[in-house]
């Protein structure tokens, strides 16, 4: 089996260049995958980047991971902008579906490790309803900054216990990118995907933008108007510095 897929280099990361039907029978070798390989499947979107410039554990755990979904409409426009393959982005919540669906075909387990017991409940009853042919475990691990040798040898343990086919985690960015990185050589599971708000979308404690936002590559502008002081950040100042990199780039390398 090989891990081989199209990429293309996005500033200073290597970015997955196919759309979700595309990238759905690589999600399917890794998750019939026999090799005892936890891979991990990361977002990246003009923020993460930002953030990671002055992060440089999470900038490791982001080109560390074996595959960048482009979750943010800028990275597909830095790729138009340099003539790139990106046509489309790949959020967190198209993965999360297709590798839904293509779990439940083969009667696989999946575990959700992280946010409130209250969204956790939340989507064990919708998971019920959408795939009643998934089994489901959730974890919700201690709420702070960091977590001790003994907050994480106790999530090894409850998800080594289950032993997910697919493992996401969702500790809001860059936590849960930095925590895969630095845990998943201890952990018995297929595929991780760090996929930070599809917990809340798909638990209905945030409604996600309709089909024409998300069409238009709109979907951060109802979500900011919702939630402007959590947002705002990523708009107005790390959006600029992105586009700002993003051409500096371009004249650098020619």
């Amino acid at each position: 089996m090989t891990d081989t897929f199209p990429t293309e280099r996005v500033l200073d990361y290597t970015v997955c260049t196919l759309d979700p039907e595309a990238l759905s029978p690589h999600v399917a070798r890794w998750l019939d995958a026999e090799d005892g390989k936890a891979r991990h499947i990361a977002c990246i979107n003009p923020h993460s980047v930002e953030v990671a410039r002055g992060d440089a554990v999470f900038k490791l755990a982001l080109q560390r991971a074996d595959m960048l979904i482009p979750d943010g409409v800028g990275i597909v426009l830095a790729s138009k902008f340099n003539g790139g393959d990106i046509t489309e982005r790949v959020t967190g919540f198209d993965l999360f579906q297709l590798t839904s669906e293509l779990l439940a075909q083969r009667k696989g387990r999946m575990m959700f490790l992280g946010s409130s017991e209250d969204v956790l409940t939340s989507i064990r009853e919708r998971m019920a309803r959408d795939y009643p042919d998934i089994e489901v475990a959730t974890h919700s691990p201690p709420y702070k900054p960091e977590f001790s040798e003994e907050d994480n040898k106790a999530m090894h343990e409850v998800v080594n216990a289950f032993q997910p086919d697919v493992l996401w985690v969702g500790m809001t960015a860059p936590k849960q990118e930095k925590w895969v990185e630095a845990n998943r050589h201890r952990l018995e599971t297929k595929l991780i995907g760090s996929i930070g708000a599809v917990f809340d979308f798909y638990a209905g404690r945030i409604q996600r933008p309709g089909k024409v936002w998300r069409d238009l590559g709109l979907e951060w502008l109802p979500r900011l108007v919702g939630e402007p002081k959590r947002l705002w950040r990523r708009m107005v100042i790390s959006a600029p510095l992105f586009v700002g990199a993003v051409v500096s780039d371009r004249f650098r390398r020619k």
